[in-house]
C-alpha cells in the first residue's frame, strides 16, 4: 500500500489546523488505522513459492507512494478546487472511505494466508472464490481505490484528484500482472473464473 507515506501530509507541509480541516484529519486517521491492521495481518501470510521481481514491486510502491503524497499534500499550484466545497461531497467522501476500508478488510480476511503484498503464488495456494471474490477478482484493490476516491472527494483539489488517477493507474498495472500470474498458476480454472466475475467493479471492469 505504501502505508507510511500517508504521514507525508503532516511531515512535508507546515500546517496550521482550522475547524474546516477535520475531514482531512479523519481521512488521515482512517488511512493510518488501515495501515496498522494491514501490517498486523501480513504476519499470517503463507510463504511464497514464487513472486514478482524486486524491480516490479518497487515500481508499484513508487506509484502508490507518489499517489498518496499527491492525495494528501496541498502542493502549491495544484490547490485550486475542481469540486465545490460542500457538506455533501465531504459526507459522501467520508462514507466512501469507510466502505472502502470495510470492503478491503473483508476481502483480506477471505483471502487469508493466500494474501501477499507482492504479486506471488503461495505454497499450497488456493483460488479463493468466497465473499467478495464471488463477484470481483480483486476486491482489495476495489476497497483501496474507494479509499483514494473518498479522500479526493473530501479534498476536492487538483492534487488529490491527480493522486486518485495515479493510484488507479498503479492498480490497473497490478491487476494486469497479477492476472497473468494467476493464469499461469491455475490455467483453465482461472480462465473460467475470469469469465464469471469482474476485475474491480461490477458491470464496469
Amino acid at each position: 500500500m505504501g502505508q507510511n507515506s500517508s504521514w507525508s501530509w503532516l511531515q512535508l507541509h507546515r500546517w496550521n489546523p482550522s475547524p474546516h480541516d477535520w475531514p482531512i484529519l479523519v481521512s488521515i486517521t482512517a488511512w493510518c488505522l488501515l495501515s496498522l491492521y494491514w501490517d498486523a495481518a501480513a504476519k499470517n501470510a503463507a510463504p511464497e513459492a514464487e513472486s514478482e521481481s524486486s524491480g516490479s514491486r518497487r515500481v508499484h510502491l513508487l506509484l502508490v507512494t507518489a499517489a498518496q503524497i499527491l492525495l494528501f499534500v496541498p502542493i502549491p499550484g495544484l490547490r485550486h478546487r475542481l469540486l465545490p466545497e460542500s457538506i455533501l461531497f465531504t459526507a459522501g467522501g467520508l462514507a466512501l472511505q469507510a466502505m472502502g476500508i470495510l470492503f478491503a478488510v473483508w476481502a483480506r480476511r477471505c483471502l487469508g494466508r493466500n494474501w501477499s503484498g507482492r504479486i506471488s503464488i503461495k505454497v499450497e495456494h488456493q483460488l479463493v472464490r468466497t465473499g467478495p471474490y464471488r463477484v470481483l477478482r480483486h476486491p482489495i484493490y476495489t476497497g483501496f481505490l474507494g479509499l483514494y476516491a473518498g479522500v479526493a472527494l473530501v479534498s476536492g483539489e487538483v492534487h488529490a484528484l491527480m493522486g486518485l488517477a495515479l493510484a488507479l493507474a498503479a492498480y490497473l498495472r497490478k491487476v494486469r500482472l497479477e492476472e497473468a500470474n494467476l493464469m499461469r498458476a491455475f490455467g483453465d480454472a482461472y480462465r473460467a473464473y475470469r469469465k464469471a466475475t469482474w476485475a474491480l467493479l461490477p458491470w464496469v471492469f
